[in-house]
């Protein structure tokens, strides 16, 4: 097994932490998409979406290193928000607490002179960065906006999308 052996489990319970995040995004799309707000359920459906791409990345790397799948049991996520800005805070404080999540795989991956998990985990350092700065980003035009504007969140949604900026998480840097 490439992996060492003490990573491996941390590695599985990130699959469960990425697979939850998933399932809070397409809550929060859900929870949109009843509102009304279709370029911010679409914005949080591409999430969802690229959290499903996390946890099969880790689930590839653990199989190529020759380790064991075991992926865990993830909690309900939250599905009814009061205002918006409740629902992009608690993305960003769950982007937040995974970029932790990935730090922790880092160190100890390091501590145990893991080079190639420590290699692989460079890639969700970067996309982390990506993450949090995007969805502070969102939360800020969300705040801008206040809650009887959210048809201008639409519109500066749309207007990204259109544009490729960055706010659309991982768009051109995720590999297959």
């Amino acid at each position: 097994m490439v992996a060492h052996p003490k990573i491996v489990p941390l590695i599985n319970q990130q699959i469960g932490n990425e697979f939850s995040a998933m399932l809070q995004y397409y809550a929060i799309a859900a929870h949109f998409g009843a509102e009304a707000l279709p370029e911010l359920a679409a914005h949080f459906r591409k999430q969802a979406e690229e959290e499903k791409r996390h946890a099969l990345r880790f689930i590839q790397f653990l199989l190529d290193a020759g380790a064991r799948v075991e992926i865990p049991g993830v909690p309900a996520p939250q599905a009814n928000f009061a205002a918006a800005e409740d629902a992009v805070r608690l993305s960003l404080e769950q982007e937040e607490r995974v970029t932790a999540q990935v730090n922790t795989l880092v160190s100890t991956a390091k501590a145990e002179s893991d080079y190639t998990t420590d290699n692989f985990l460079q890639w969700f350092v970067k996309e982390q960065l990506e993450e949090v700065s995007s969805m502070d980003q969102l939360l800020r035009v969300v705040q801008r906006a206040g809650e009887g504007n959210l048809l201008r969140v639409e519109e500066y949604l749309a207007r990204e999308k259109g544009h490729g900026t960055a706010l659309v998480l991982g768009e051109g840097t995720e590999a297959g």
